[in-house]
């Protein structure tokens, strides 16, 4: 009886072609899993100041105003100066979230035509952008 060895192993063409498809799929679904995931913190950050936005009218319903923009939106975690009328805090675990790129939250009032408004400058941090670098607040589209 003869015996044949089977060889044990993949050739280096094999391994060489498994490689290029996984790069090739790895090209084609890795943009795609990024943009969904700079989608979701865009997301993230209109539910935030959606948040912040029903925190305020709580807060203006017990003080009877809204906080300065001085005050911030520090006065939904933290009691103001000497307010007695305070019932917070406003916002879950007394502390206020940063967005979701790590930058602080903007808070101006009175704003240009509404009481007050809340901005995160998006991905890059500054004013304006395209895409996910783009300015997200409360203001009403046009």
């Amino acid at each position: 009886m003869h015996r044949q060895h089977a060889s044990a192993g993949f050739t280096l063409i094999e391994m060489l072609v498994v490689i290029t498809i996984i790069g090739l799929i790895a090209g084609v679904v890795g943009p795609r899993v990024l943009s969904y995931l700079g989608e979701s913190k865009v997301k993230a950050a209109r539910i935030q100041i959606d948040s912040f936005a029903s925190a305020l009218d709580l807060y203006y319903l017990d003080i009877g105003r809204y906080p300065t923009s001085d005050e911030g939106l520090q006065a939904l975690a933290q009691r103001p100066g000497n307010s007695t009328s305070w019932n917070g805090p406003y916002i879950n675990g007394g502390v206020v979230p940063k967005d979701p790129w790590g930058n602080p939250y903007l808070y101006r009032s009175p704003a240009d035509t509404m009481p007050f408004e809340v901005v995160s400058r998006g991905s890059d941090g500054v004013e304006g952008g395209v895409g996910t670098a783009t300015d997200i607040t409360n203001r009403p589209k046009p």
